[in-house]
Order: structure tokens, then C-alpha cells, then sequence
């Protein structure tokens, strides 16, 4: 579970890298998709601190290019499930912060696994004029293993769209965190959930900072 997770948000983070807020306007969200990541292989193909997982470089790029175009507030409530109301919205906030934290902490070190991958968008099935979509994609892996089925959920924000979801092979990022959050704000509450997400946080922070490679956990 850990290793299709690394491979979700590889292609979620790689899929909004070099979005701007006027290639939002101008395209649909499955446009956007295959446009953008296209642009990410070739980015990742041409860049050599990437390519060897360079933890600092990658967490830079993934801080300036990417978080402005991920729904994180919405991707938390949702893994927060019910709790989330009984949140103030100061827990909502560092509970939102520390999720991001982690998922970029632990999955952008894993962009250098993408050099070798083609991904092809499937056809649209939704209605974009409902606001909110899914878009499908295939990961094709060389040497003859078996693609991997990639589908984004986004919502239109304004006169752009915004990931806030993404499954593989039928498993959604969110459904799958939102057990251990349930688990552990019955153990400790809303407070011990953002605890424990605070030393995970520091934990991988000092990795980094440490020059090692960031390992999921």
C-alpha cells in the first residue's frame, strides 16, 4: 500500500508542477492533466538533481510550483471525515498545515521514479460544467509491467480546477488515511492527531536537513 501511494502522489504532484493560474483558464481539467504531466517528465527527464532524488531540490520545487494548486483544506476534511466539524478552526488550520507537511515530506522525494513512465489520459466521462470531475489516466511502466490505473478527483475553483483526490487501482489517497485519522482522534483527540503529525513532520525535516533520502512512515 505504501509503494501505490509513493506512485499517487508522484503523478499528483507531478500532474499541477508547472500549472499557472492563466493555463487554468484556459484549460479543462483533462487537458490541463495531460499538459502538465507531460511537462513534468520532461522536467524530471531533464533534470538531474531530480532524477537522483535530491530531497532538498525536490521539496523546494514541489513548495513553490505545486502546493498553491492542490486543495489540501478540503483533501484534510475529508480524511478528518466527520471529525472535521468538531474542529475550531484553529485545529482545521494546523491540522491542514501538517497533513501537507507530510504528504509532501514523504512522497517528493519519490519524483525521480517517474523518468522511465509514459502516462496516458483517458477520455473524458464527466461533465465539466458540473464542477467537479474525475479524470482517468494509465501509467505505463517499462519492462513489461503492468500499468497502473491513476484517477484525479478535482473541483472548479474560481475559473481554474484544483486536485483534491487522487486513487489508484480504485483506492483513494484520502479513504486510505481516513481510518488511522479516525483511529487516533478516538485514542487522543483532534490535538493528538495534530501531534503526531507534528513529530512525523520533524522527524522527516531532519532528514532532510541531514542530506538523507525521505522515507514514507
Amino acid at each position: 500500500m505504501v509503494h501505490m501511494f509513493r506512485s499517487i502522489l508522484i503523478f499528483l504532484l507531478g500532474a499541477v508542477l508547472a500549472v499557472s493560474a492563466a493555463a487554468q483558464q484556459q484549460e479543462g481539467p483533462r487537458a490541463l492533466v495531460e499538459q502538465l504531466t507531460g511537462e513534468v517528465l520532461a522536467e524530471v527527464r531533464a533534470d538531474r538533481d531530480l532524477q537522483q532524488g535530491n530531497p532538498a531540490r525536490v521539496l523546494q520545487l514541489v513548495r513553490e510550483k505545486i502546493l498553491p494548486h492542490v486543495d489540501f483544506e478540503r483533501m484534510t476534511s475529508l480524511a478528518a471525515g466527520r471529525y472535521w466539524n468538531r474542529a475550531s478552526e484553529n485545529q482545521r488550520q494546523r491540522l491542514t498545515d501538517e497533513f501537507r507537511d507530510l504528504l509532501v515530506h514523504v512522497y517528493s522525494g519519490a519524483l525521480a521514479q517517474v523518468e522511465d513512465n509514459r502516462v496516458i489520459v483517458e477520455p473524458m466521462r464527466d461533465n465539466p460544467a458540473a464542477g467537479e470531475v474525475i479524470v482517468r489516466t494509465r501509467v505505463v511502466q517499462p519492462r513489461g509491467r503492468e500499468p497502473i490505473e491513476l484517477d484525479y478527483r478535482l473541483a472548479r475553483e474560481g475559473s481554474g480546477w484544483k486536485i483534491f483526490d487522487v486513487s489508484v487501482l480504485g483506492v483513494w489517497l484520502v479513504q486510505s488515511y481516513r481510518g488511522s485519522f479516525a483511529s487516533e482522534i478516538r485514542k487522543s483527540g483532534i490535538e493528538g492527531l495534530i501531534a503526531t503529525l507534528e513529530r512525523k513532520n520533524e522527524r522527516l525535516a531532519a532528514d532532510i536537513a541531514a542530506g538523507g533520502r525521505i522515507q514514507p512512515g
